[in-house]
């Protein structure tokens, strides 16, 4: 009888999770798809899509060194586990004492689990994150300037133009389809901005980018990068990156955000040299704003 409970307990399980999941693969074979091959595209199994910079590598080291440690935690709690069901299993002629058993060495041992624990997550990842943040690239270092702008469901990279300057903006600007990030026309600043849903930037050079959203709380995900940042409402969050590969690379949403988040993805694009680079921007120059279209 209790192994046919189990198993209906299994069936309903298993059943539950097909009706979730269900209209989850059906969004995912209905989402748009980028035109572009993506390079380095990967499914939900492992392993996780190459990296293309230095960071990338040691993020992935720090992951399997605490996945070792968490190993070797869990094999020893489930010795310790299965030694406690034996040596105190249920046996004929013994009963459990009714008074309860003091013993601070476990206390001791959980405590000192803990401990270690902790250290060995503030000792490994923030050396990694403090090495990032001093490593935040100069002017020197000639980055690429980008604001990433998310909404629901898409992404807008803004570009200042060759004056290096960003446009102001402002709401009564705002028209999804011309003016998705309502730049000022009045701004001579703005007049050269350059407005994409993708992202571009050279092999090798640094890209200093700040994201915010338009709407709700989305995050700003390039798996092969490892690069993860959320972007907030009414916040400007400054974070770089560097690449060192070439090729064509998703960009995708790692905060549910809405019904279509499944869809909220876009490319980016590493070219390989300066000039390359360039030739894009050029290919980008906005139209000139119709001042008229704004005045009431």
């Amino acid at each position: 009888m209790r192994g046919r409970g189990i198993g209906v307990l299994l069936g309903i399980w298993v059943g539950w999770a097909w009706i979730g999941v269900r209209p989850v693969v059906a969004q995912e074979a209905s989402a748009p798809q980028i035109a572009v091959q993506i390079d380095g595209e990967y499914g939900p199994h492992l392993p996780p899509p190459v990296y293309g910079d230095d960071y990338g590598k040691r993020v992935d080291l720090l992951i399997n060194v605490m996945h070792v440690f968490m190993i070797v935690l869990f094999v020893g709690w489930a010795i310790f586990f299965v030694y406690c069901l034996v040596r105190f299993r249920a046996r004929p002629g013994q009963r459990a004492p009714a008074k309860l058993i003091k013993a601070s060495i476990t206390k001791y041992l959980e405590t000192g689990v803990a401990v270690f624990e902790a250290c060995l997550l503030i000792g490994l990842s923030i050396p990694v994150w403090a090495e990032v943040k001093q490593e935040f690239p100069s002017e020197k270092e000639n980055p690429v300037h980008v604001r990433v702008v998310a909404e629901q469901f898409m992404w807008n990279f803004h570009y200042p133009g060759p004056d290096g300057k960003f446009g102001k903006r402002a709401p009564q600007f705002v028209d999804p389809a011309a003016n998705p990030l309502g730049i000022d026309p009045n701004d001579p600043n703005g007049a050269d901005d350059i407005v994409s849903g993708e992202l571009h930037f050279p092999m090798q050079r640094p890209v200093i980018a700040e994201i915010t959203s338009k709407d709700v709380i989305h995050s700003f995900f390039i798996p092969v990068l490892r690069i993860k940042q959320d972007a907030i409402p009414g916040m400007r969050v400054p974070i770089w990156f560097r690449a060192g590969k070439t090729g064509n690379y998703e960009v995708a949403c790692a905060q549910l955000c809405g019904n279509n988040h499944y869809s909220m993805r876009a490319l980016m694009t590493v070219h390989e040299s300066e000039e390359a680079f360039e030739k894009w921007l050029e290919s980008q120059k906005p139209e000139e704003f119709d001042e008229d279209e704004f005045d009431d």
